[in-house]
């Protein structure tokens, strides 16, 4: 911007150098050639803005519209289905990075306190797994959806067998 800007200024030196050799007969030509280039910034820029503003628009509106995540249980938010399949990759994700970074830990726990460094590993392993599953209701998720469909009520057969 400053460029432009320094640009500009130097127009604006040179249009009144002119004026003063010139004189003031080709006065009213030097300002309105002066305000042709400052206008023909002035459009530059704004078809800029203009541009940069669609193509952002044209870009919110591409992306799929994804609705904050409602805590677990709420039914606000997705849908159960839209919430289990957008649920579904975080929580692979998660797993399968807790799964690649659980070999070097394991290693390292190993090498530097035995068999007590690997199960101390591991606990903090299942421990960050299970606080980020209980963050996202994974670990309940499943039995409030049922009671939500069933209208709030959990009905369970008489036995094991009927369902």
């Amino acid at each position: 911007m400053e460029a432009r800007d320094h640009e500009l200024k130097k127009d604006l030196a040179a249009t009144l150098q002119a004026r003063g050799e010139l004189g003031p007969e080709y006065e009213p030509a030097l300002i309105d050639s002066f305000l042709e280039k400052v206008e023909q910034r002035l459009d530059t820029t704004m078809d800029r803005q203009v541009r940069r503003h669609l193509a952002e628009q044209q870009v919110t509106a591409a992306r799929p519209h994804r609705p904050e995540r409602s805590p677990a249980g709420t039914g606000a938010g997705m849908g159960a289905g839209m919430d289990a399949v957008a649920g579904f990759g975080e929580r692979f994700g998660f797993g399968i990075v807790s799964l690649v970074l659980a070999v070097p830990l394991s290693a390292i726990g190993v090498a530097n306190a035995g068999i007590e460094g690997l199960v101390v590993a591991w606990m903090g392993i299942v421990g960050v797994n299970a606080v980020h599953a209980a963050r996202n209701g994974g670990l309940f998720r499943q039995r409030e959806r049922g009671r939500e469909r069933k209208g709030g009520q959990e009905r369970r057969p008489a036995s094991e067998w009927q369902d």
